[in-house]
């Protein structure tokens, strides 16, 4: 990992961090989620880069090493692909190939879609793309799912804030990473759903956990509850989706790849599951691949990053 460059870049009035490992004029664009960073993508960006590409993970605003824009709580998914595209501007890049993951998979579509010129494939891990009009999963799960806690202001700060940086993304890793959506009890806060004896997944090393830490410790949490929990909410999932993007035509022109982890818990998501295997995640991505793996987690491309390379780089080359 010692090879990645950590380059700043400074676009529209904010200093932002990008990672940026090998050479060339095929560049692949990797979109993080949460709890999420730059770091989750690192063993894919080395695969790729010792594969001939050049690979880039920034840090979102408000994220990691990049800056926390001045008013957090105004950060829309519009921020963030306007963000993307001056990045690419200001770095000469004209065409990407995308890779995203968890909410990443909006700000990569809605890229896909405002400027279909810039990109020349898709491919997202543990999320599809769905419709940009709401789809309003509080109505069908219990007051403590986690996105219906994390969307009330105050909740998650109070909840979070009794921890520091690092046990709160190792929490979160734990619970994103069964199989079962993370629903509290109504008397229990979301943090206290893991036991302090509970022990990280065995992908994930402590290394890699204060390296989390440390990057949300620089950043907090106040971006990362807007977009995508609060504005719009992750998806959709929790209220109306009342950003305009003035997108006239919602069909993805280009091909796209959608790795699923047959144990990531978005399958539990209502509707989710039916939407991905019998055809609806097709209308929109006509030209769309899904590949499922039957041991993955919400996070494959941690928990194995080898087979998770090899698909990417398959797909990729067929698209070059």
């Amino acid at each position: 990992m010692d090879q990645i460059q950590h380059n700043f870049i400074t676009v529209r009035g904010l200093k932002f961090h990008v990672a940026d490992l090998g050479e060339g004029s095929n560049v692949v664009l990797f979109l993080h989620g949460f709890p999420e960073i730059w770091y989750s993508w690192r063993y894919q960006m080395v695969a790729l880069a010792n594969a001939g590409f050049r690979t880039l993970a920034p840090d979102y605003r408000g994220y990691g090493l990049s800056d926390i824009p001045p008013e957090p709580e105004k950060t829309t998914f519009a921020d963030l692909v306007a963000d993307l595209v001056a990045i690419l501007d200001h770095l000469g890049i004209n065409k990407v190939f995308v890779v995203a993951k968890d909410f990443g998979v909006r700000p990569a579509y809605l890229l896909t879609l405002l400027h279909p010129h810039r990109v020349s494939c898709v491919v997202t891990l543990g999320v599809p793309h769905v419709p940009l009009e709401p789809r309003k999963y509080r109505e069908s799960l219990p007051e403590g799912f986690y996105i219906s806690r994390w969307n009330e202001p105050g909740r998650a700060e109070a909840d979070f804030g009794r921890f520091d940086a690092k046990t709160v993304v190792r929490n979160i890793y734990i619970l994103f990473s069964r199989s079962e959506i993370p629903i509290a009890d109504e008397k229990q806060e979301v943090m206290d759903m893991v036991d302090a004896s509970v022990p990280l997944p065995p992908w994930f090393t402590e290394e890699d956990l204060a390296t989390y830490g440390a990057l949300y410790e620089k950043s907090g949490f106040k971006t990362a509850l807007q977009v995508p929990y609060r504005y719009g909410v992750v998806y959709a999932f929790c209220r109306s989706f009342d950003e305009d993007f003035g997108i006239t035509d919602p069909i993805v022109k280009v091909p796209a790849l959608l790795i699923m982890g047959c144990k990531d818990y978005v399958l539990k998501f209502p509707g989710m599951e039916e939407y991905i295997k019998f055809g609806q995640a097709k209308e929109l991505v006509p030209d769309l691949d899904i590949i499922y793996l039957p041991e993955g987690t919400h996070f494959v491309q941690e928990q194995s990053p080898e087979l998770v390379n090899e698909l990417i780089l398959d797909f990729l080359r067929s698209h070059m």
